[in-house]
């Protein structure tokens, strides 16, 4: 008897199956999406025209980037990737798929209002008292020091606290335009001619059978090697 649990990835679910349930309560992803939803995206919204195809929410796209950036994966195609490969991200794109460009284009369409919606999430979560928004530090400042002593913070520094967060930001939004633009592939990249299951088995048979004979090849000159040693040590 098998000492193995069993596993079968072409298993059907006997439910339709929640991405709500994959994630922990207190994951990141799920407070940006409840960060996001409390924001005004009506300077998104309003730029879509009734006319053409259905378009990615703009709530969706834009929690895609801020979770993206804050967690550390500034690459449009990184995050299109993710959107498969990582449970936070299928969470919050709800089983979407938006392609690089689309994310790109979403980014470079909207940089002034994503500027001004992230720095929103940032001032948002650091008036929650977060140290941390990911990997975005949001207590590091001398501004947030000083006014530690105080019990509300003045005009002034305010406007100081939230010229910081827009810096933070600008650097954020830049980095990943710098990376699209220089993007190297990382990871596995498959080519188009293997893209389909039966041409990848059919591709790995081919490589399998082409190692098998290097191996062969290898062994055989290492018998034949071995034999001239033989013959010479004799001789």
């Amino acid at each position: 008897m098998s000492r193995f649990i069993q596993y079968d990835r072409n298993q059907q679910y006997l439910l339709p199956p929640s991405v709500d349930e994959w994630l922990p309560e207190g994951h990141l992803a799920r407070f940006v999406v409840e960060v996001i939803d409390q924001l005004d995206l009506s300077k998104l919204t309003g730029r879509y025209s009734g006319s053409g195809s259905a378009a990615y929410h703009p709530s969706m796209m834009l929690a895609l980037l801020v979770y993206g950036y804050a967690s550390g994966t500034f690459s449009s195609r990184k995050i299109e990737r993710a959107t498969y490969d990582s449970v936070a991200f299928r969470f919050i794109a709800a089983n979407h798929h938006p392609d690089h460009d689309t994310l790109a284009h979403f980014r470079k369409t909207f940089l002034v209002e994503l500027e001004d919606l992230f720095v929103q999430v940032l001032a948002l979560a650091q008036a929650m008292k977060l140290v941390k928004l990911g990997q975005i530090s949001l207590d590091g400042t001398k501004i947030k020091a000083n006014a530690s002593k105080h019990k509300a913070l003045s005009h002034g520094r305010i406007e100081k606290l939230e010229a910081q967060l827009r810096e933070e930001v600008q650097a954020l939004l830049k980095k990943a335009a710098d990376v699209d633009q220089e993007e190297l592939a990382d990871g596995i990249d498959l080519p188009a001619e293997i893209a389909r299951r039966e041409d990848r088995l059919k591709a790995l048979a081919e490589a399998k059978a082409k190692i098998a004979e290097r191996v062969k090849e290898r062994d055989e000159q290492a018998r034949k090697d071995y034999q001239e040693k033989l013959a010479r040590r004799e001789a």
